[in-house]
């Protein structure tokens, strides 16, 4: 078993916000046990595997470590269609031509970065975190231009409730702690801005630009 079940087996655990004990129990092994597992001392079952599976309510695959999808949805990432190099064909405003590049740039550095560091686990917690905020913007403008929530899985009243944003949250907490673990493995991309300049000059200057835009506005409401 590789050490991405470890991993996972544990972060799926503190998302649930439950103690190794009583997951332990409701997984019909001791706590001893489970701490094995989490910290890839031993290995588990098949049997155990699957309630696990049933418990956290994710597909084995992605409990192994084969897919970033909780369902098991397999997904290369040569089988994606990328826009980021299109000039031209996605139709918009000079504003949101720029707004696009911008956050294209700086979301494809950041994952750059998170790549080199080995961590899946901030990978997927940091795809989770965007994607959550993306399906927020996105929902909002589908359901102000008229069209019917029927098209999205997630009931209506959950998503105005802040279903989503407890997700964002969960995936926020997930990223700190894998974070957390790539420090104490030492394994952190150079993070020096001059260094990433050098080596990614038009990232870093959209980078700056986003990083300078937010805490401009996130300043602008503190002194109010």
């Amino acid at each position: 078993m590789n050490a991405d079940f470890s991993r996972t087996l544990a972060l799926l655990r503190q998302e649930k916000e439950i103690s190794q004990r009583k997951a332990a129990k409701d997984l019909g092994v001791s706590q001893a046990l489970l701490s094995h597992y989490e910290n890839g001392i031993r290995e588990p079952g098949l049997a155990f595997v699957r309630r696990a599976c049933d418990y956290y309510h994710v597909s084995a695959d992605y409990l192994l470590g084969r897919t970033l999808s909780r369902d098991g949805g397999m997904i290369d990432a040569e089988e994606l269609y990328d826009s980021s190099d299109e000039k031209g064909t996605l139709k918009g405003s000079i504003a949101a031509t720029l707004q696009k590049k911008l956050i294209v740039n700086t979301t494809n550095l950041l994952f750059e970065l998170l790549g080199r560091s080995g961590s899946r686990e901030a990978v997927g917690a940091a795809g989770s975190y965007l994607s959550g905020a993306l399906y927020q913007l996105y929902r909002n403008l589908h359901r102000r231009s008229g069209e019917k929530d029927a098209f999205f899985a997630l009931d209506a009243e959950a998503f105005t409730g802040g279903a989503v944003d407890m997700q964002m949250h969960a995936a926020k907490v997930a990223y700190a702690q894998a974070l957390s673990q790539v420090e104490e493995e030492g394994a952190f991309p150079n993070m020096d801005s001059e260094a990433l300049s050098s080596e990614y000059p038009g990232l870093m200057q959209s980078v700056t630009q986003v990083l300078h835009m937010t805490e401009e506005q996130a300043n602008h409401l503190l002194s109010k």
